[in-house]
């Protein structure tokens, strides 16, 4: 019955859009609050009272079939700093303008040589669709759905983010005046606006005395570059974990792998990454009420826009945007560990740190959502076991583990009807020593299937073991001379080993494995970077 009264308000709203084109008055032309608009106290001479969103003020009917979502957030007047290029942290100037399909951004760079993230509080989703739609009704809807966003919520994180272990950027908000010029060609994009500024870590230049002693900074491409071709670098599982987690508390659904920067450590021949999440656009979203909406974040479409409350109902939707990356940095860890880091964060995000991280909103808004907000991030924070132990079953299903470009050898173990061992070793070589990379017990009651890619260089793999049950593991010996053995065996006409590579210049033990060997050199890909 819910159903069919929510599919005729969906046909009726349809039917209303599909004469309307595109608003190209859509946006507000200034966020200050103008002389009689609104009954407030004077601001102070180096602050404002400015609106963010005007623009996403609807009536009941459009809220009906669209939503309140974070609308009175958004149109709730707030006392903020102005921005002024030349004096903002002793001086800044503009680098250079940003990309993005949605954020008006800029590079700014201040007197100490320190590069900062100057990017529009208020987007404009236009670009993301393809050119037939970008003149109709089709781009009303998505710039109106932006109001399902909360525009501060980025400034509650870096109390939160401190307390759990997370390294995190400060963000700031400002109002640019409508006459400033300081931005020169590039000023109308930014006069009359609400901007959000925070650090960029790419130089020494910018590191931050939470970092202690640091080799320097690396985005996501180049570490997962370096981590697959060098056998001493490596990322830190824990603290990747431990960073996720506190993503799905604030309810954070977009972390794909440009949302991340990462702190490089040396110590000695060994190079570790420590993850540095940014971009918080995305933090208590409000997106299930309205018909429409409703009905599009449903699991069957898109889920991953999953709408900030007290319960985490579905910590799969969470995970979407980070499939590729939780996949390649959270396969070490157990379930015990899982639960460890889940109760560490329990421990440190006290109720007195969640009610001082929601005072960070402006004043006015928190009187408006902050006691929500208190309140839902404590019943969430009480869920995290639950949270890390969903999160676990997710990625422990199936397991993909990858060597390097540099000689690796692999073994895995079948010990008995319930647990497969699976270990990664770096053989000593020059000056860099011996060292167990890898060591991870699978069960079958929780992994279907393990696959393991040697990539590039002379690789070894040793199966062993002689079980009644177990379960699926696939070889890709990758580029180079490899070495593969198997001499492992499951009772049953299955074969529970498959193995991959090429036909020629590998050295290969069949026994009860299938082959897939082929002469097709496409046998080797494997997905580094996801790009």
């Amino acid at each position: 019955m819910q159903l069919f009264y929510y599919r005729n308000i969906l046909i009726l709203a349809l039917t209303i859009l599909l004469g309307s084109c595109a608003d190209n008055d859509f946006y507000q032309k200034d966020a200050l609050v103008q002389p009689g608009e609104l009954d407030v106290a004077p601001a102070g001479p180096d602050s404002v009272w400015v609106i963010t969103g005007r623009h996403y003020e609807r009536n009941w009917f459009h809220r009906l079939f669209w939503g309140r979502h974070n609308r009175d957030i958004w149109t709730t007047p707030v006392k903020l700093p102005v921005f002024n290029l030349s004096r903002v942290n002793g001086g800044m100037e503009v680098v250079k303008k940003g990309g993005g399909f949605q954020t008006s951004s800029f590079h700014l760079q201040d007197s100490l040589g320190r590069l900062y993230a100057f990017r529009s509080i208020d987007k404009d989703p236009v670009l993301v669709l393809a050119k037939f739609w970008r003149p109709t009704f089709v781009t009303n809807i998505l710039r109106d759905q932006t109001s399902s966003a909360n525009p501060y919520g980025a400034v509650v994180v870096p109390v939160l983010a401190e307390a759990a272990g997370v390294f995190h950027t400060s963000p700031k908000l400002y109002y640019v005046p409508a006459h400033d010029t300081s931005f020169g060609e590039y000023a109308s994009s930014v006069q009359g606006k609400v901007y959000m500024l925070e650090e960029k870590f790419e130089e020494l230049a910018d590191t931050l005395p939470m970092f202690g002693n640091l080799s320097g900074f690396e985005d996501s491409d180049d570490a997962l570059r370096k981590r697959y071709e060098y056998n001493t670098h490596h990322f830190n599982q824990h603290s990747f974990a431990r960073a996720r987690l506190l993503d799905i508390l604030i309810g954070d659904w977009d972390r794909h792998k440009g949302q991340w920067d990462w702190a490089v450590y040396k110590d000695g021949a060994e190079t570790r990454y420590e993850p540095i999440p940014k971009d918080r656009d995305q933090v208590f979203l409000k997106m299930n009420d309205g018909a429409i909406p409703f009905l599009a974040t449903s699991k069957l479409m898109a889920r991953k826009f999953n709408t900030f409350g007290p319960k985490v109902k579905d910590v799969k939707a969470l995970m979407i945007n980070a499939r590729f990356i939780d996949e390649r940095l959270l396969h070490e860890l157990t379930r015990e560990d899982w639960q460890k880091i889940a109760k560490e964060l329990q421990s440190n995000l006290t109720d007195a740190v969640i009610e001082r991280a929601v005072r960070s909103l402006p004043k006015t808004v928190y009187t408006l959502v902050g006691a929500d907000m208190t309140q839902n991030l404590k019943r969430r924070r009480d869920q995290l076991p639950e949270v890390a132990e969903k999160m676990y079953e997710i990625l422990a299903k199936e397991i993909t583990i990858a060597g390097t470009d540099q000689e690796d050898i692999f073994q895995v173990r079948r010990l008995d009807d319930k647990r497969t061992e699976v270990t990664l070793t770096r053989p000593a070589s020059g000056a860099i020593p011996e060292r167990l990379l890898y060591r991870r017990i699978f069960l079958t009651s929780e992994t279907e299937e393990i696959t393991l890619h040697g990539l590039n260089g002379d690789d070894v793999f040793l199966l062993e073991g002689e079980v009644g049950e177990g379960l699926l593991v696939k070889v890709y010996g990758g580029l180079g001379s490899d070495e593969i053995i198997d001499r492992s065996s499951v009772k049953g006409w299955r074969r529970y080993t498959h193995i991959y590579d090429t036909e020629r210049g590998n050295d290969i033990e069949f026994g009860k494995a299938k082959d897939y060997t082929t002469r097709d050199v496409r046998v080797h890909a494997y997905d580094r970077e996801g790009n």
